[in-house]
């Protein structure tokens, strides 16, 4: 039996956080499964902190705002100390499906991959959304740039519904870049060698507060993953 962590990095989630846990809770009790979970709170200033405190959601609250790629890592060094066979990046916001759990963690159980990927746009009828068109064509240029670096295709660059196996997880909890980490690090995982693979998941509108990448931001983020994602070619990376 795999031991498998969830991960949910959360600032200022106060309108999802609760609904995001309980629905893990449910769907174990429901299933039988056995997920366990850990929110990063990335020093929300809204009342996240109160409601992980009121209803006893395993957490830990960070003493400074680390931004999304420093309370991920924090969760998967939290998976290592701990550990843990698999650990899965899940958003607080509602978009990601617990349901999927299984079927991202398939590949890493039977060896097939060493980093999977829940992805919108391996089969378009899986998942009604599929976020606004300027996304989607940030994603597009985002997707050749990783080609160019690794010579595979990537079609979810951005998604934040990913599992990895242990040896992964030791390398994130030491190296985790602070920006654009989903594509990043999938862009170094693959020039190390490592296996990676998408599979097919549902995903839902937030159900509550902003994302912080809208309207011109979506140019000025591409820009900056595309230009992230051409360096990694001159760095040495060195399989673990």
């Amino acid at each position: 039996m795999q031991k498998i962590l969830i991960i949910i990095p959360a600032y200022n989630e106060e309108e999802c956080i609760l609904k995001t846990y309980q629905s893990i809770i449910d769907y174990n009790q429901v299933n039988g499964t056995n997920y366990d979970v850990i929110v990063i709170n990335d020093c929300s200033t809204d009342r996240t902190p109160e409601i992980l405190d009121e209803h006893n959601i395993p957490h830990i609250d960070l003493i400074h705002n680390l931004g999304i790629g420093g309370a991920v890592q924090t969760g998967y060094r939290y998976g290592m100390e701990n550990g843990y066979d698999i650990a899965v990046q899940y958003d607080g916001d509602g978009q990601h499906d617990v349901a999927y759990i299984t079927k991202i963690c398939e590949p890493i159980i039977n060896n097939r991959a060493d980093l999977v990927i829940g992805s919108r746009y391996v089969d378009k009828k899986e998942s009604e959304f599929q976020s606004s068109w300027a996304r989607r064509m940030g994603i597009k240029v985002i997707s050749f740039a990783i080609f160019l670096v690794t010579g595979k295709h990537i079609l979810d660059t951005t998604s934040g519904f990913r599992a990895v196996n242990r040896d992964i997880m030791k390398y994130f909890a030491e190296h985790y870049p602070t920006e654009y980490p989903e594509s990043i690090t999938t862009t170094e995982c693959l020039r190390m060698g490592y296996k990676v693979e998408e599979v097919s998941v549902s995903m839902h509108e937030r159900l509550g507060g902003q994302s912080s990448i809208h309207s011109w931001k979506i140019i000025y983020f591409m820009l900056n993953v595309v230009l992230s994602v051409l360096m990694c070619k001159i760095r040495r990376y060195r399989k673990r």
